[in-house]
């Protein structure tokens, strides 16, 4: 019997639901999904085993035009994932203008490898408006197969895996057969964390947030996990231990409950913010936090 493998790259602008079709294909909750834009700031594979394929996905940050080194490093991944697909998804929604990152479309409709465009969110349109969209992506990337799809509500993501499948080539996997992810456990930890100050915190709170991972000590049943929630200013710092410590201890907690789930075993979590003043515009900083894309 044949084995196909390959890599699947997911890329489009920020808030289309990459994360959300991500999560799904995988069945795995591998990348951050909230309502904010920019939430992905890495690339992060997640692999998809059968008998005879093996499908590498890999979500990648939103596209966007940089204003700091941070968002650069962000924009060098989505664009290092036009070079290695098998592949493409070109996510997009029914609300977002077409029109939007002409220059990075440029660069997908260059492409000499299979396209699929996923026009997701279709629960909030009509037939009519549906149509309408459909036409105007196909005169934007004439050679993309478009894929009508909702990642939340997972309609049309046993099409597209079994299209996905189509178009594989054949190959020995890549990756040993039970790996879920080419991330360590640190790394989750760190988003886990990170998503939940996406979540409770405002404005640009969590676009100044870094989290770094300095103690992980796994046993049979129990993790202990010391984490440093980075700020680049002491009134950040002030807002997320908030007051007498009762905002820190809030995401604390529902960290915890979320690693609790993701591991499978209980966890000690201890957090300790410190501020790094403008980590997002340093090289070094962005290269210790593991923002290099080479």
């Amino acid at each position: 019997m044949k084995h196909k493998a390959g890599f699947v790259n997911i890329v489009g602008n920020p808030n289309v639901g990459k994360s959300t079709l991500m999560n799904q294909l995988v069945g795995e909750r591998i990348s951050i999904a909230t309502f904010k834009a920019q939430t992905t700031r890495h690339r992060i594979m997640g692999i998809v085993n059968t008998d005879d394929m093996q499908i590498v996905f890999s979500d990648t940050p939103g596209v966007l035009k940089p204003n700091y080194k941070l968002q650069e490093s962000m924009l060098a991944f989505s664009q290092s994932a036009l070079t290695d697909a098998d592949v493409l998804l070109y996510v997009t929604d029914v609300v977002e203008n077409p029109e939007k990152n002409l220059d990075f479309l440029e660069k997908v409709r260059a492409l000499q490898i299979p396209v699929l465009l996923l026009i997701n969110k279709i629960d909030l349109t009509d037939q009519a408006g549906l149509v309408k969209v459909v036409e105007h992506w196909h005169q934007l990337l004439p050679a993309a197969e478009i894929l009508p799809i909702s990642a939340l509500n997972k309609f049309g993501t046993d099409i597209l895996l079994k299209r996905i499948s189509q178009l594989l080539p054949d190959s020995p996997p890549f990756f040993d057969k039970e790996q879920l992810t080419d991330k360590p456990a640190r790394f989750f930890v760190s988003e886990i964390i990170r998503e939940k100050i996406l979540l409770y915190y405002d404005k640009e709170i969590p676009y100044s947030v870094e989290v770094s991972v300095e103690q992980f000590k796994e046993t049979e049943k129990n993790i202990r996990i010391s984490a440093v929630i980075y700020v680049e200013r002491d009134s950040q710092k002030g807002i997320i231990i908030g007051h007498q410590g009762y905002a820190l201890k809030k995401v604390s907690t529902e960290a915890r409950k979320a690693l609790e789930k993701f591991f499978g075993k209980s966890i000690y979590l201890e957090t300790f913010v410190k501020v790094d003043k403008d980590w997002r515009s340093s090289k070094k900083e962005l290269d210790l936090f593991g923002y290099n894309p080479e």
